[in-house]
């Protein structure tokens, strides 16, 4: 079974026996991983809210 890689687009083997799955290749997965580093990619969240301890 194959699908896009998602960064190049190139067919990508989804099966077992592909170690950089979903990606065609360890080059295409560690771009993926440096913008998760660099955070071109992140994920939508509320800022946190953190109560003063003179609150209490």
């Amino acid at each position: 079974m194959t699908r896009p890689c998602p960064n190049c687009a190139k067919p990508a083997d989804l099966t077992p026996e592909n170690p950089h799955r979903p990606f065609c290749s360890d080059r295409c997965r560690l771009i993926d991983l440096s913008r998760w580093f660099d955070e071109s990619y992140a994920v939508p969240a509320e800022p946190a809210v953190i109560p003063d301890a003179d609150e209490h």
